[in-house]
């Protein structure tokens, strides 16, 4: 959940890119998915570790678990600090409605990168 005290920190074009958050004397920053970034740093550290995470982590492809015999090749649709969307990987196909997952916010354990041996999408087994 977002604090009163979390400042939304936004790229030059608007964009935000996360959140900073105090952390006694010093400032943490927060990614959209409500992972650490970078912890007990000054304010100025703090921006540029969120600057230099960007937001290319919410286009890449995701896994998640518990939800079928292996883990599930998945994509973000939606973001928000209530809630994660993500839906079965379609390959750009538009025509195509995936499967839509509704995940808590943060970032659910079941979740996650690909790792080395998952499923990628494009290898028949």
């Amino acid at each position: 959940m977002i604090g009163d005290d979390w400042t939304a920190h936004r790229r030059d074009d608007g964009e935000v890119v996360g959140w900073i958050r105090p952390d006694g004397d010093t400032w943490t920053a927060v990614d959209l998915l409500g992972r650490e970034v970078a912890a007990s740093v000054d304010w100025l550290e703090a921006e540029s570790a969120l600057e230099d995470h960007g937001l290319r982590y919410l286009a890449e492809p995701w896994m998640l678990e518990g939800e079928g015999e292996t883990a599930l090749r998945v994509r973000m649709v939606e973001v928000t600090p209530e809630r994660i969307v993500v839906k079965l990987e379609d390959f750009g196909d538009l025509r195509r409605l995936g499967k839509r997952f509704e995940l808590p916010w943060p970032l659910p354990a079941r979740l996650r990168e690909p790792r080395d041996g998952d499923p990628d999408g494009f290898t028949f087994g």
